[in-house]
């Protein structure tokens, strides 16, 4: 079986996108392209947090609610939520409703906090573990790489919560640390370009 599929509108795409109307719309236009906002980057890993055990279909159609629940994943404003704001948020039904993810964020922004102050921001610490632009691997062959191996040892030992390999790898696909389209998909050319134009422009700094 083919790694892409051909959807309606006759072009190529990574067959996991199939699985959900939203997911397409999310695929082509931002899976896997490179994110160096820092509260982007933050919004994400933290997701990846709560999608934990469930199914990114579910996170992603919350997306807004945890937008609006996090004041837009801020984390300087998270790092000052309080055990109200916790109890707040557990009744958030917009929300998935876990006690140790939510308290996790509120953690992690604090720990984002002592990242930003030692290393200058969040994506000049994060786009140290991305793949060069001619990284040589084979698209969705994996759910963890050295690189997510080593980025989340090093986060833990920071002090995050819910930061496992696997979590950190689907981080990384999400935000353009790697391009993991498939070879036949139409977004895989044009991720490509985007990651090599911002890495170039990245490891000038």
């Amino acid at each position: 079986m083919s790694d892409a599929m051909l959807f309606e509108d006759g072009k190529l795409r990574c067959r996991w996108c199939s699985a959900a109307p939203e997911f397409l719309a999310y695929h082509d236009s931002e899976w896997s392209f490179p994110v160096a906002d820092d509260f982007r980057l933050f919004e994400k890993i933290s997701l990846e947090g709560f999608q934990s055990g469930l199914s990114w279909r579910t996170i992603l159609a919350k997306r807004e609610n945890f937008r609006k629940a996090f004041v837009n994943f801020d984390f300087n404003k998270i790092a000052r939520f309080t055990q109200t704001d916790v109890e707040r948020l557990l009744q958030d039904e917009g929300i998935v409703r876990h006690r140790g993810k939510i308290e996790a964020v509120i953690n992690n922004a604090r720990c984002a906090q002592e990242l930003v102050a030692t290393e200058g921001s969040l994506a000049n610490f994060v786009w140290r573990y991305a793949l060069p632009a001619n990284a040589q691997v084979k698209p969705q062959s994996q759910s963890t790489s050295p690189e997510s191996v080593e980025l989340s040892k090093t986060l833990k030992k920071r002090g995050w919560k819910f930061v496992g390999p696997t979590t950190v790898y689907a981080f990384m696909q999400a935000m353009g640390l790697i391009n993991d389209h498939v070879d036949d998909c139409i977004a895989r050319k044009k991720a490509d370009r985007e990651r090599k134009t911002f890495l170039a422009e990245w490891n000038k700094k």
